[in-house]
């Protein structure tokens, strides 16, 4: 029945009224005027439109999705709005007889508005005369406005930023107290941060003591663990471990396994470390707002520099048989932190360091809404575990597909110096027409 409804939509791009809620005689436009034509164009995370001040009366919105993820066009204020989108699907809609007045436009994708996908539009009888020829095919309006030296100045320019400096940096690991009980006890504390994803581009960042990823927690098996969760945010939340065995009652799936935890409270999750895990600690309250906002980080339990080279055997050509660095790397492409590695977004992302001969243990987190494959120029990376599961059959990889949800765990031995870029293959993820951006960043390998 979707497909049904989606090819009736491409066949049958038909003309649909919509009647606006408000109308006044004073503003319906004139029977000489020209029909009132919007081209509108969706992208991650933009609304961009050919005229954003046009007359009243009806107002005709000829809508695309040039994004790589499914998006809809809506006017709240109207009660008007498409259909959801797939990317590269189009639709001509009509709102009718549109009064004066200023008119916030937006995606009701679940995190898309926070990401920036919301426009405004003026509705004024001085607005400038706007007709159906006044259409344009924005998506590449950037690209076209600029010649080639200009393009290569401008991606220069950036290129030559990274890695830039910004506020705040996340996945810094957290020490737990040892109580007189035992337990290994992790302090985290829930808040709302200004949080700088990249050079003088502050967002509104739901932070995990006050930081983006949070926290990486630490635990081995066998160990006792309490995380102390307090709620400074200004509506509840709850805390689950994902892809971590823990008791039901803490689960954190409000309200079956506990009440949400107000603004103000605390709740303490407790369990048993029982097996090794590359598991997740994040909101499972008001979660597609709160988690691509920024309350994710990593929780691992176990040795997993070990469990990689157990698992790698012979496979890998390390010079010495070692993990010389672990890393988590958190992929986001929603909310108010947007696509960003590791909560930053290039030129702010981290570069990381090598040598030749060494391994370097990578994580994959994805905790956004899309999936992302993640490819390291050279070399080929050893796929060594799943969800924190060991896999029995290795298998190598240089670009690897990362769910919502999912992690990888994946060895790369360093076998070439050089500066390698290191970014996700939706190419819209990683450049733009005025250079690299989003999800990018690099491995600088010395010939040691």
């Amino acid at each position: 029945m979707m497909l049904a409804a989606i090819a009736m939509s491409t066949v049958v791009l038909g003309v649909v009224a919509i009647v606006a809620m408000t109308k006044s005689d004073s503003t319906t436009s004139s029977s000489t005027e020209l029909p009132t034509t919007i081209s509108v164009d969706l992208t991650e995370f933009k609304i961009n439109m050919s005229a954003s001040a046009v007359k009243p009366g009806d107002i005709t919105f000829q809508v695309k999705n040039s994004g790589n993820v499914a998006h809809n066009f809506a006017i709240p204020l109207l009660k008007f709005k498409t259909e959801m989108l797939n990317p590269g699907q189009s639709v001509t809609l009509v709102a009718s007889d549109v009064a004066a007045g200023t008119y916030e436009i937006r995606c009701e994708v679940s995190g898309h508005l926070e990401a920036g996908m919301k426009a405004s539009l003026t509705v004024s009888p001085d607005a400038p005369s706007t007709n159906s020829s006044m259409t344009a095919d924005l998506s590449g309006s950037t690209a076209a406005a600029m010649s080639w030296q200009e393009m290569d100045k401008k991606m220069e320019e950036v290129a030559l930023k990274f890695p830039a400096k910004t506020e705040g940096s996340g996945n810094s690991e957290l020490a737990p107290i040892m109580s007189d009980d035992g337990y290994k006890v992790f302090n985290i504390t829930a808040s709302v941060i200004k949080w700088e994803v990249e050079p003088g581009k502050f967002v509104e960042g739901w932070a995990y003591n006050g930081q983006i990823p949070g926290p990486i927690l630490r635990a081995n098996v066998g160990d006792k663990v309490r995380i102390v969760l307090k709620n400074e945010l200004p509506e509840s939340t709850s805390l689950h471990l994902h892809g971590v065995r823990v008791p039901n009652a803490m689960d954190g799936v409000d309200p079956y396994t506990q009440k949400p935890i107000a603004p103000g409270e605390t709740f303490t999750y407790e369990f048993t470390a029982l097996e090794p895990a590359v598991g997740m600690y994040h909101s499972h309250h008001n979660a597609q707002v709160q988690v691509p906002n920024g309350l994710a980080g990593a929780l691992l339990i176990g040795d997993w520099k070990d469990l990689a080279m157990k698992t790698a055997g012979s496979r890998l050509t390390d010079k010495d048989g070692k993990v010389d660095q672990e890393v988590v790397m958190v992929l986001n492409d929603s909310g108010t932190i947007g696509l960003s590695l590791n909560g930053k977004s290039f030129p702010a992302t981290a570069p990381y360091t090598m040598n030749v001969g060494e391994t370097m243990l990578v994580h994959y987190y994805n905790e956004g809404s899309m999936t992302h494959p993640m490819h390291l120029h050279q070399p080929s990376g050893l796929v060594v575990a799943h969800d924190g599961a060991p896999l029995e059959y290795p298998f190598w990889a240089d670009t690897l597909n990362v769910a919502p949800g999912e992690r990888w765990t994946v060895a790369y031995t360093a076998k070439d110096a050089g500066v390698w870029a290191w970014h996700c293959h939706i190419l819209t993820h990683a450049e733009t027409p005025t250079g690299m951006r989003y999800m990018v960043t690099a491995v600088i390998v010395a010939d040691k």
